[in-house]
C-alpha cells in the first residue's frame, strides 16, 4: 500500500513540476509577443536591423 501511495505522490510532483514550467514558458512566450519583434530580442542593443532605425526615426 506505501508503495502505491508513494508512487502516486512522485506521480503528483512530477506532474506540478511540469504544469509549472508550462505556465511559466506560456507566460513569457506572451510577455515577449506583447513586447513586438525588436523589443523582446536578445540581440536588440547590437542589432543593426532596419526596425532599430524605424524606431529611432519616430
Amino acid at each position: 500500500m506505501r508503495k502505491v501511495v508513494r508512487a502516486m505522490l512522485i506521480d503528483f510532483l512530477l506532474g506540478g513540476a511540469i504544469f509549472s514550467y508550462a505556465i511559466w514558458a506560456l507566460v513569457k512566450h506572451i510577455k515577449k509577443t506583447k513586447a513586438g519583434k525588436c523589443a523582446s530580442c536578445a540581440l536588440k542593443d547590437y542589432c543593426q536591423s532596419s526596425c532599430i532605425h524605424d524606431l529611432n526615426k519616430k
